[in-house]
């Protein structure tokens, strides 16, 4: 996927973090995406986008799925 878009794509190391915080941290390492938290079981459309990143978290609010462009 590198090879699509501009700076990092995954951030595997924001697993088991605060979803604000790998928010925050998505958009200081790639400032070509907009990050979104997402709560477990929510609906979302299944476009893919070079300009998003869904953080998955649960209900404690904690990163349940490595963050990746999409």
């Amino acid at each position: 996927m590198s090879d699509q878009c501009e700076g990092k794509d995954s951030w595997p190391g924001l697993l088991g973090s605060q979803g604000e915080v790998a928010k925050a941290t998505i958009e200081s390492e790639n400032a070509s995406v907009k990050a979104v938290i997402v709560l477990e079981g929510t609906s979302v459309t299944d476009d893919f986008r070079l300009d998003r990143v869904r953080v998955w978290v649960n209900a404690e609010g904690v990163v349940t799925s490595v963050p990746k462009i999409g």
